[in-house]
């Protein structure tokens, strides 16, 4: 009897230490790397592997990064991304890069990215950073930053950039995704395809049905 007790209390162990395993231990490479094959057809999490025979020393490389992106636009930001789609290369890798230009009074409006923190950092110029935490608390956390400084976006959690000076801002971020994905706050809520309808979003934030109408316009 007792050794049975034994037998089971060890099972139990054994079952526990595996299951740690499984739930605690990231995902990994199971090759050198996996650079994407553009042109597949097969649908997997991620791009279908390029044959190693066919790697070139270009498929881990992209130029352009110093050229400053179009900020002629409403919201006076621009965002060049370096992902998966510029370096194959970084399939399965789990990092990608942007560059972020801002004019003055710029701003990178409210936005998420679904699958990655983002790690930022000022190369010139000044800005007023900030994020909001989940439901209940909602709690906001912004600060203003210099050059060289660096903040950090966890991931999921909707977040903006301002430039609140008088002159030209150049940042750098590193995301923990090959393909971080972004939702714009407004865009997803006032510009989707088809509309959301109005009674919905009159009820959602409790104004006008000509508010929201003139709102969804703006997209």
């Amino acid at each position: 009897m007792r050794t049975a007790r034994v037998f089971l209390l060890a099972a139990a162990l054994l079952a526990i230490s595996c299951s740690h395993g499984t739930t605690a231990s990231d995902p990994s490479l199971l090759q050198d790397f996996c650079v994407a094959d553009k042109t597949s057809q097969v649908r997997v999490n991620g791009l279908a592997c390029k044959d190693a025979t066919d790697v070139v020393v270009e498929d881990f490389y992209h130029s352009g990064l110093h050229l400053a992106g179009n900020t002629t636009n409403k919201q006076g930001s621009a965002v060049t991304p370096v992902n998966v789609a510029q370096i194959g290369g970084l399939n399965t890798l789990g990092i990608s890069l942007v560059r972020i230009d801002y004019v003055p009074n710029g701003l990178n409006p409210p936005h998420t990215h679904p699958r990655s923190t983002e790690i930022l950092t000022i190369i010139e110029g000044s800005l007023l950073v900030g994020f909001v935490t989940s439901n209940p608390e909602n709690k906001h956390f912004s600060k203003v930053l210099g050059k060289g400084d660096v903040f950090v976006f966890p991931k999921g959690l909707v977040h903006y950039q301002f430039n609140i000076g008088t002159t030209d801002v150049v940042a750098i971020a590193a995301l923990s995704s090959q393909n971080p994905g972004v939702i714009t706050i407004a865009n997803a809520v006032f510009g989707s395809t088809p509309s959301i309808a109005s009674g919905i979003l009159t009820k959602a934030f409790q104004v006008e049905k000509n508010t929201v109408e003139w709102m969804q316009a703006q997209f």
